[in-house]
This record gives structure tokens, sequence and C-alpha cells, in this order.
């Protein structure tokens, strides 16, 4: 019989194996690497955001119930998810460590004329806020090891409900294929599965939506040879080839030519995970 997984465990081995990845990619990374990145960034999700999605109809119907309700909004970038909550909560506190991130988040949230947005520069779960009713954190937490410190810190700040975003790969993606080979468990990031787990681990029994808009956009590289140098990059194999004809192959028949470009299979998804504190134990 197979060893149950110390899901906290992957966790941290995942969030600390890309990060050792992008280490060896770029040794001396910038103290914000969102500077030149946070405009495209916001493009891309005002692009995503053109269309309705079920996680922000579920969350604008529960605070359409709770019209006094405060907000958190932990990583929250430009603001997409901040401008959305001010203009259906009484207050909104949004936090972040890049001040790329909240230059432009700012900007949005003058542009919508909102005045119910407090800005906090941090990174969670360090920073300081005071609790609100609602804690949410869409897409921010892939890069904290301690996922443990992270969750139980956003119930500390939340009275009454908490959200997290998080990304969905399929089980037979290109790069769930990679992992299994390179690792022995398909688990290629952090990731939602891995953190369901580790909820169920907290003792935190949480309800999940997916989301209705489909699959992700799909990667894109230059080359097959682009595209085994970033699957090398996330398995930290950057110094080693025992695994390079293996993911060569992997690729060559899964990724796709199209003008001019290497494109990959379409893998992710995205899942809204909620739980109330009062029945969260």
């Amino acid at each position: 019989m197979q060893t149950v997984p110390d899901w906290l465990f992957l966790w941290r081995e995942l969030v600390e194996t890309h990060a050792r990845g992008r280490k060896r990619e770029n040794p001396d990374p910038p103290s914000d690497v969102w500077r030149k990145r946070a405009r495209a960034y916001h493009k891309n999700v005002q692009r995503r955001w053109a269309e309705p999605d079920s996680s922000r109809t579920f969350i604008g119907d529960d605070l359409a119930r709770h019209p006094d309700d405060t907000v958190l909004d932990v990583g929250a970038g430009t603001g997409a998810w901040t401008v959305f909550l001010a203009r259906r909560a009484r207050r909104v506190t949004a936090v972040d460590p890049s001040p790329a991130m909240l230059a432009v988040l700012q900007e949005n949230v003058a542009a919508a004329e909102l005045t119910n947005v407090s800005v906090v520069q941090g990174r969670w779960p360090e920073v300081a806020v005071e609790p609100h009713d609602v804690a949410l954190c869409s897409h921010a937490l892939y890069g904290v090891a301690d996922f443990r410190a992270f969750v139980e810190r956003m119930e500390a700040a939340a009275r009454r409900r908490c959200y997290l975003l998080l990304r969905i790969p399929l089980p037979d993606s290109v790069m769930a294929k990679a992992a299994k080979q390179v690792w022995g468990q398909p688990y290629d990031s952090p990731n939602f599965q891995v953190a369901y787990n580790a909820l169920m681990q907290l003792g935190i029994f949480a309800n999940v939506l997916i989301e209705d808009t489909g699959l992700w956009d799909p990667w894109v590289n230059d080359s097959l040879g682009e595209a085994l140098c970033e699957v090398k990059q996330r398995l930290d194999l950057i110094d080693d080839d025992t695994h390079d004809a293996f993911l060569r192959d992997l690729l060559a028949r899964h990724l796709s030519e199209e003008n001019g470009q290497v494109v990959w299979p379409r893998g992710t998804r995205s899942a809204l995970v909620c739980w109330d504190l009062e029945t969260s134990s």
C-alpha cells in the first residue's frame, strides 16, 4: 500500500524547487520582479476579464447578501479583484509586496473613482492588517513555501469566509507526465490538487467551484529547444541532462507548430475554493 503524502511538505517542496530553478535561470533578480511587467500583466487580466465567470458571479452574489462586509485582497496585484470587490463591499484592503503592481492598482482604483480602498505594501503572511469579514487570495499563493502559515494567517484576518483561487492542471498534462518521469509523481507545481489536500490536512473541508471559463491559453515557445529549457527550469534540471531524451521526445509528441512557434496543449483551468470560518473545523 502506498504511503499517504504529506501535502504540506509537498507544497513546500514544489515551491522551493521552482524557486531554485528560477534562481539558476536568473541568479540576480531585481528587487521587484514586476517592475517592467506590471502593465503587461494588467492587460492580460483585462483580456481574461472581458467576459463574466462563475467565480466573480459567486463572490458578487455572496457580497450582495453581505453589503456591509469588509474584504481583504491578499496578493492584489494590479487590482482587478480589488476594484470588483470595492464596488460591492463596504471597504477593501489590498495587500501586495510589489510597488510596481500597487502603482497600477492605485491608478485603476482612481480611474474607477473608488474611495473605499486601502493599500498595504507587504508580503503575506508577514504583513500586519486588521481583521476583515472576508479574505481572498487569487493566484498569489504559489510562491509561498509555508502553506500552513499563509492559510492560518488568512483565517486569523477573516471573520466570516476565506476564498482561494487556484490553478488546476489536467492530470495528463505534458508537465504532469514530465514530473511523473522525473519525480515519480505528477504534481509539477504548487496548484489546486496539492492545496486542497493540504487544506484537508489542516482540518479545513472547503467547497470548490470549477470556473466556467474553460482551459487557459496555451504556453508558447519559439522552439522545442526553448520549451525543453523551460521544462528543465521548472523542474530544477538546468544542470542535469539525465532526463533530456525523455523530455525531448515528450515535447516533440505533444507540442504543435503554429505560425513559426511551438504551442503547448491547453492544460490548466481555475477553481474557486471557499470555506466559512464557523464550519471549517
